[in-house]
């Protein structure tokens, strides 16, 4: 899989290269990554990316014509070409598994007062939203959804269970993890994990995914709702009760 940034900060990215998860999976050419600059592409001797917005209005916008000569340096008939905005729907962990399947992600980062809608309503294929707050530009958001989508790609992660047992994989949060020692500052881990039982074991960290996103994340928990069996849905009802007296 092959991740391009459009970007006015290519620096920003190069961390990923050299620490980490990612950093091995680009070495394994399991994935690549490339850095698209914007600003090699802008017009006149200062190489301008951006104008004045048209009608007037705070800050200044990037143009179409140097945003679509950046993006298709690069654009293949494979390409999907990828926005981070307010406007997009919101990135999630079912997005990443489904772009983790696509060939080629453009990742185009905005800055100021972002891209002309022009170029928007023309070149890209998806709106992505990391979260309702404002952010600088786009390369942070760029940042997590290579990530977050990258763990989807086979061979990345050294256990490949390691994913699918990840928080939201099956709508629910990660089940708490505890390592040596067996007590610190008075607080044993649960007697359950010590003492071998699989089936048990696998049964409490069921309890515990449930009852942490009832408490932490009650609209994951009505979302797979009718996925739940009977007994799991009186086992968070139990718990709604107690957490609201």
């Amino acid at each position: 899989m092959r991740f391009t940034t459009v970007t006015l900060f290519p620096e920003m990215f190069e961390p990923l290269r050299s620490e980490g998860v990612i950093s091995r999976a680009l070495k394994r050419n399991l994935i690549q990554l490339d850095t698209v600059d914007l600003r090699q592409f802008g017009t006149g001797p200062h190489k301008q990316v951006d104008d004045k917005p048209a009608g007037g209005g705070d800050g200044m916008v990037l143009r179409a014509d140097v945003a679509f000569a950046a993006l298709n340096s690069v654009l293949q008939a494979d390409s999907i070409v990828v926005m981070t905005s307010p406007h997009g729907k919101v990135f999630d962990s079912s997005m990443a598994k489904n772009l983790s399947e696509k060939k080629h992600l453009i990742l185009m980062c905005g800055r100021y007062a972002g891209f002309d809608q022009r170029f928007i309503e023309k070149h890209v294929n998806l709106n992505i939203s990391i979260g309702d707050f404002i952010l600088s530009g786009g390369e942070l958001p760029a940042l997590c959804i290579i990530d977050a989508t990258s763990r989807f790609v086979p061979g990345v992660l050294g256990n490949e269970k390691s994913a699918i047992h990840d928080s939201f994989e099956d709508g629910l949060l990660e089940a708490p993890s505890y390592t040596k020692p067996n007590l610190y500052d008075d607080l044993p881990i649960p007697q359950i994990l010590l003492e071998g039982n699989h089936t048990l074991m696998t049964q409490y960290k069921r309890s515990e995914q449930l009852k942490i996103t009832a408490i932490h994340r009650p609209d994951l928990i009505l979302g797979v709702w009718q996925k739940l069996s009977k007994q799991e849905q009186n086992f968070v009802e139990k718990i709604w009760k107690h957490k609201n007296k």
